[in-house]
């Protein structure tokens, strides 16, 4: 029914209207008996008219009234035919806006979202215009009174009146079809919302509503040109299939902090300068030189790494961008830094030409440029010529550190030869990598550097049966990090690789902890040693969480590398922190589809979230990439197992024999059947063959029952290692 100034409903009187559609009317009123302003929502006459109906809807807004929270406009009562909700002055939010008011809108509708979830409530009709921004520019979401209480056994989705629930261009394909929904259905209308605060456009769009739904089914919309971790949470929001989606608004909420904190940062970069060198571009006749090229490069990032305050993003993730001729801007946003550093190197016979050029990121202007020319053997003064000149640009300071040795221009060329074929994390790689280095030692003795690489290279190969076992190269991997230290006092990076020794080989814990204080206490720490330090030290102790803040440095020097985001997904799992496990996940596979290890760790949170059928599947997409790697078909024969294909699983163990190497994978086959006797036994080979696997897992939870057994004292005297406490379990 439609009323007019002065109508009363009970003890409302009504004001003005203030809009009407499908679920009624709604109007402005005054509440006689509190003196205050309300909204009024007046039913639709064939819902008023059906009692049933009526009495769920009242059932379901008695337990929206029960939740109490700033960004949810409250339900203040219900009449037979009304619903009285808090009046609010203000709009719905509009877009384009900045992306720092768009995040912190969109924290505050994800908060009352996720309040909502928590007691079960489904709100199945977000939008912009269930949303309104007071006088505070502060968020209410509206229309909870229609919201749902989550019932999978029943919910279809579907209104009194037999129509789907929502407003079509933002809900849920899960939503469009009348399928059965869970609150990542709410999840991705709010992904289309915060597509719309961005962008100032729908996400999805058509000119009748048939064709927006099929957009909302099989279109996806054009990236919204925000900064990289914003629009990665649109993306992923906005995924078709729910299970891709975040797993909770909780995790799309601790998601926009993350990147509200980036955002921050970002505004504050003088507090603290910031650099990515990018590869320098081979301009030389013979494609071949690239290696120089970018041999130049990493030389600069690492003279620059020994800058006092200045952060300084790692090669892997400054070189993902070889070749892609992206905007610097961007660049700078998605590695977090407020400068790059760009240049060209032209090579001719024994001549250099190098060109660099400083630029500021957020409006691209160029701050310095140089260029140089020189002969081959000056190529150290050049790297040290650009890092002073930059320095000085960003008003910083170098460390102080004198070179201790002037290595030969051919030893030199070795070096960054290996570094080279070191960086595609390949078997064949690392063997072109050792075989440099080992020229460059023949080369030069005395340069320290190549002794360093290659006692690390050593080191990295003999994980997953990379190279020969940890026992065959360790007199090797000690004796070149020794020759390192001895060469060049001020290095580090050779102690991290020495600690990993000392933990893994001698189960020397003390010995250890001195090397891995000195490899990680410098100003210049590699994310190498980040990794050793957090997976070969601080787990085997049962620290967790500080393995779990080193790798989130290591990401942080290195935003762009898939294996350590997978490493620090991995601990994040140990900690049952699977939401942002699955994040950091999400975005390594966004960086490399192909990368076999996000996969795997994707397959661990899926089986410890009890996720079975998803588990097998992305432990079969990472077995079919690295077939031989110990971990993956020991996890894929485990899962197979769980999922009742037992056959396969048996088939599994039987392909790679009695007697694998690395034999990890039979030990987590049997701690994931509970087969603690099995697994006890095949840990006890891992310690007699020294895999670094020995040691990463003790305190992690699927090793729990194991630590519970009587067979776990005899395995922690054979591995020096004092009690792990356990504090979740799988």
């Amino acid at each position: 029914m439609k009323l007019a100034t002065g109508d009363r409903l009970g003890p409302y009187e009504i004001i003005s209207q203030l809009g009407a559609g499908g679920m009624g009317e709604v109007y402005r009123a005054r509440d006689t008996r509190l003196n205050r302003d309300v909204a009024i929502k007046v039913l639709p006459g064939d819902v008023a008219a059906d009692s049933d109906r009526v009495w769920r809807l009242q059932q379901e807004a008695q337990a929206v009234a029960a939740l109490n929270h700033p960004h949810i406009c409250q339900i203040y009562d219900v009449g037979p035919t009304y619903l009285v909700l808090e009046y609010i002055e203000g709009e719905p939010p509009r877009g384009p806006m900045a992306a720092g008011e768009a995040v912190r809108l969109a924290i505050q509708i994800a908060s009352a979202l996720e309040a909502a979830h928590r007691r079960g409530i489904l709100h199945r009709d977000l939008k912009p215009a269930n949303i309104i921004q007071d006088r505070s520019s502060s968020a209410k979401v509206l229309d909870f009174g229609l919201a749902k209480l989550i019932d999978t056994a029943t919910d279809v989705t579907r209104t009194m009146d037999g129509m789907v629930v929502g407003t079509v261009a933002y809900m849920s394909p899960e939503q469009a079809e009348g399928l059965p929904l869970d609150e990542r259905s709410d999840i991705f209308s709010f992904g289309a919302v915060l597509y719309e605060l961005l962008t100032g456009r729908r996400a999805f769009d058509g000119t009748a509503s048939l064709q927006v739904l099929d957009a909302v089914r099989r279109a996806s919309p054009p990236p919204t040109s925000a900064v990289p971790a914003l629009d990665r949470i649109v993306r992923r929001c906005l995924e078709k299939r729910s299970g891709d989606r975040f797993g909770s608004m909780t995790a799309v909420r601790q998601a926009l902090e993350e990147a509200g904190r980036r955002l921050a940062s970002a505004r504050q970069v003088d507090a603290q300068p910031s650099i990515a060198v990018l590869p320098f571009a081979n301009m030389s006749a013979d494609p071949e030189n690239e290696y120089f090229s970018d041999g130049l490069a990493e030389e600069v990032i690492n003279a620059l790494t020994h800058v006092v305050g200045l952060k300084v993003i790692a090669r892997t993730s400054a070189f993902a961008f070889k070749g892609k001729h992206e905007d610097v801007r961007r660049i700078a946003d998605t590695l977090g830094v407020a400068h790059v550093l760009e240049g060209s190197v032209r090579k001719a016979g024994n001549r250099l030409r190098v060109t660099a050029q400083l630029i500021a990121a957020a409006d691209g202007t160029h701050l310095w440029s140089e260029r140089y020319e020189r002969e081959l053997t000056d190529v150290f003064a050049i790297q040290d010529e650009i890092a002073l000149a930059i320095t000085s640009a960003l008003q910083v300071k170098l460390a102080g550190r004198a070179a201790e040795h002037t290595p030969g221009p051919a030893a030199h060329e070795a070096v960054l030869r290996g570094r080279h074929h070191r960086q595609r994390l390949t078997p064949e790689g690392m063997i072109r990598a050792r075989e440099c280095y080992r020229q460059a030692i023949a080369l030069d003795p005395k340069y320290a550097a190549p002794h360093a690489e290659l006692a690390l290279a050593e080191f990295l190969a003999t994980i997953n049966g990379g190279g020969s076992t940890l026992i065959e190269v360790a007199d090797l991997i000690r004796s070149e990090a020794r020759l390192a230290l001895a060469l060049d006092p001020a290095e580090t990076n050779p102690h991290a690789v020495l600690g990993g020794v000392a933990a893994a080989l001698d189960y020397d814990w003390s010995s250890a902890a001195e090397h891995f204080r000195k490899a990680v206490s410098g100003s210049s720490v590699s994310a190498d040693s980040r990794w050793a330090h957090a997976c070969l030290y601080l787990l085997a102790l049962g620290r967790r969480r500080e393995a779990m803040e080193e790798m989130r440095q290591a990401v942080d020097q290195n935003p762009l590398n898939v294996v350590w985001r997978a490493v620090l997904a991995n601990i994040l799992n140990s900690l049952a922190m699977y939401d942002r496990a699955l994040e950091e996940l999400h975005k390594a596979r966004e960086l490399d589809e192909a990368s076999a290890t996000p996969l795997f760790i994707f397959a661990e949170t899926y089986l410890a979230t009890g996720r079975i059928a998803e588990a097998v599947a992305s432990a079969e997409k990472a077995y079919s990439l690295t077939p031989s790697s110990s971990m993956c078909w020991g996890f894929l024969a485990a899962a197979l197992a769980r999922s009742g294909q037992n056959d396969r699983a048996s088939a599994l163990l039987r392909e790679h024999g009695e007697s694998p190497k690395p034999v990890w994978g039979r030990v987590w086959y049997h701690l994931l059947r509970s087969e603690i006797d099995e697994a006890a036994h095949w840990y006890e080979v891992t310690i007699d063959q020294r895999e670094l696997f020995a040691v990463m897992f003790p305190s992690y939870p699927v090793v729990a029952p194991l630590r519970a057994s009587h067979h776990w004292p005899r395995l922690a005297t054979m591995m020096n290692l004092p009690p792990v406490q356990a504090d979740v379990t799988f």
